[in-house]
């Protein structure tokens, strides 16, 4: 059999209904996912074995269940409790569960790779907390964060396609459904593939624009701040 574009056309409102969920959904889990998963970087870090403890166990255990498990925990363990929720926010938050733990890592590795002792020794130089971490410890961990924190996005992009086994009616789901009309899969299954591959495209390319982006305000900021030139002066001194 041919090619048959006519279905694509057809059927088309079917796929932009699709992805535009998926993105909503995405774009919600991430910011679910990043928050909890700054929580808990920051948790890891603090002094004491208690909540470093509660950290690791939170992120170990999210990351040895596959996301289809912890999706299936959250949709069909609810309403044993007597919450029922719509399917689209169950996905979101166990999309945003799931990312959470591996965005903990990701940003406490961040943190960790700094060289030890510049947070005290911007502090040194007159810089207050707020100047230090504004001028010096954020921006070298942001710059640092980016590119996993993308390869992670993208990984949670993909992974909502997994909701469609909740009737959510995301990318993956509508496809289903015309596939299911059309009895045509290669034609569906092709258009969802350049959807997805559009989305995480975008997702991609803003995210290797925000680095750049970081990566001038960094020296901008560095160019503005006379205590932060200073320090940035004594670090290039001492690495010689």
């Amino acid at each position: 059999m041919a090619f048959d574009p006519a279905i694509l056309v057809q059927y088309w409102p079917l796929f932009l209904q699709g992805a535009w969920l998926t993105i909503q959904i995405s774009v919600q889990a991430f910011l679910l996912g990043y928050t909890l998963g700054i929580a808990v970087a920051l948790l890891g870090l603090m002094p004491g074995r208690l909540p470093r403890l509660a950290a690791a166990s939170y992120v170990e255990v999210l990351r040895a269940i596959p996301f289809i498990i912890i999706l299936f925990v959250i949709y069909y363990g609810l309403p044993f409790s007597g919450l029922r929720l719509p399917a689209p926010l169950v996905g979101t938050v166990a999309l945003g569960l799931f990312a959470s733990a591996y965005y903990a890592e990701i940003v406490r590795a961040g943190i960790l790779a700094l060289p030890r002792g510049q947070f005290e020794s911007a502090r040194a130089i007159g810089m207050s907390p707020l100047q230090a971490m504004r001028h010096i410890v954020g921006p070298q961990v942001a710059r640092a964060i980016v590119p996993p924190s993308t390869n992670m996005t993208l990984t949670m992009i993909k992974e909502s396609a997994v909701l469609s086994s909740i009737t959510v009616p995301e990318l993956t789901y509508q496809g289903l459904v015309v596939q299911g009309n059309t009895f045509a899969p290669f034609e569906v299954f092709a258009a969802v593939t350049l959807i997805y591959w559009g989305i995480t495209l975008a997702v991609a390319g803003a995210a290797h624009r925000l680095e750049r982006r970081l990566g001038v305000a960094q020296a901008r900021s560095v160019s503005r701040n006379r205590l932060a030139a200073s320090y940035l002066l004594l670090e290039r001194e001492s690495a010689r």
